[in-house]
């Protein structure tokens, strides 16, 4: 198989706690084990019922710890008769064979976070021990038969331990290697906040991954959740940055990855985006509602943003590889006034 960039699949994710057994230093939901933001079980099923009607194909879930909402199980199979393909990320170290029974039926692909080698992956969580606590559960998840991977979160300095991830990976019996590249959002701009890969580390990143598929062939899927500058600049109808405005009616045309905060509002892209660009918030209304308001009202102001994004991404560069999830995200941050913009060069 080959190296994928980022999917563009319609996606919608839900963070159902911000809940969590851990106070990792990259968290973009800045979720820790006193947070408490969780949402009720039929709100959430009415938002995979809409979700599905809006052209939602993908319903990811992560947290928060996901498997600490009791009800998730139930969630997962919801989503699955509602045609929706199911996707759970964790950092493992919960999964006990309970939790493992209530998602082996209903749960398409398990990503299991692992960021680096065990040294690395106990400070990145801020927990010694926390890698010994995940590995040591592998057995239960193999003999879940659910399809598991891991994702591993690039920064500036960690490169070199994505062939030691990937090596663990394979012994493990995992079908995935996720690389997601590390966003300075919720804990991450106090914690990390000059640790994001620059252009130089994520092109190395993805010759990284291209060595890594051609040592394991098909027995592991890689994926890189960067953009190719190549990419953005061909399809611009894919970012909103084209001349023709949609003429669908479902949000999934529109805002994609869609993504359920731990408090009900619905932002585009990524969790923590501006409020300015929110569709609403699910537990004053139901998706189906929101959407047409929010492709009236609202799409416009977010097609300049991203139109002002992708002038950005396409300027010449040595280098071609982007994260446009992060640059919009940022940019969103600075078009609200929540964070300052940089200083022109």
């Amino acid at each position: 198989m080959e190296v994928t960039c980022a999917t563009l699949a319609p996606i919608l994710q839900v963070h159902p706690t911000r809940r969590c057994n851990l106070r990792c230093l990259h968290c973009y939901s800045n979720s820790a084990p006193e947070q408490r933001d969780t949402l009720e079980y039929q709100v959430l099923e009415d938002v995979l019922t809409d979700a599905r009607q809006q052209g939602y194909l993908t319903a990811s879930f992560s947290g928060g710890e996901p498997v600490l909402y009791r009800k998730l199980g139930s969630l997962l199979r919801h989503a699955k008769a509602s045609g929706m393909r199911t996707t759970v990320t964790s950092n493992g170290m919960l999964l006990n064979q309970a939790r493992l029974a209530s998602l082996a039926d209903c749960t398409d692909v398990l990503a299991i976070s692992l960021d680096g080698v065990p040294e690395s992956h106990d400070r990145m969580r801020a927990s010694a021990g926390a890698f010994d606590a995940m590995a040591a559960n592998l057995d239960l998840v193999r003999a879940s038969k659910i399809n598991f991977g891991f994702i591993f979160t690039l920064t500036q300095f960690n490169v070199h331990e994505a062939s030691w991830v990937a090596e663990f990976a394979i012994a493990q019996g995992a079908k995935l290697l996720q690389i997601h590249p590390l966003e300075v959002v919720g804990r991450a701009t106090e914690k990390l906040a000059d640790s994001a890969p620059d252009e130089i580390e994520s092109a190395y990143a993805y010759l990284e991954a291209e060595r890594i598929r051609q040592t394991y062939g098909d027995r592991l899927f890689v994926q890189v959740d960067l953009f190719h500058r190549d990419l953005v600049v061909r399809y611009p109808g894919v970012f909103h940055a084209d001349e023709e405005t949609p003429t669908s009616d479902m949000l999934a045309d529109y805002a994609n990855p869609l993504v359920v905060e731990a408090d009900g509002t619905l932002v585009p892209y990524g969790y923590g985006f501006s409020r300015k660009y929110a569709v609403g918030c699910i537990r004053d209304q139901r998706l189906n509602q929101l959407a047409p308001a929010w492709i009236h009202a609202v799409y416009p102001d977010f097609r300049a943003l991203c139109r002002r994004v992708y002038q950005e991404a396409c300027r010449p560069s040595d280098l071609p590889f982007l994260n446009w999830y992060e640059m919009i995200h940022l940019r969103s941050l600075e078009a609200s006034q929540l964070i300052a913009a940089p200083a022109m060069p």
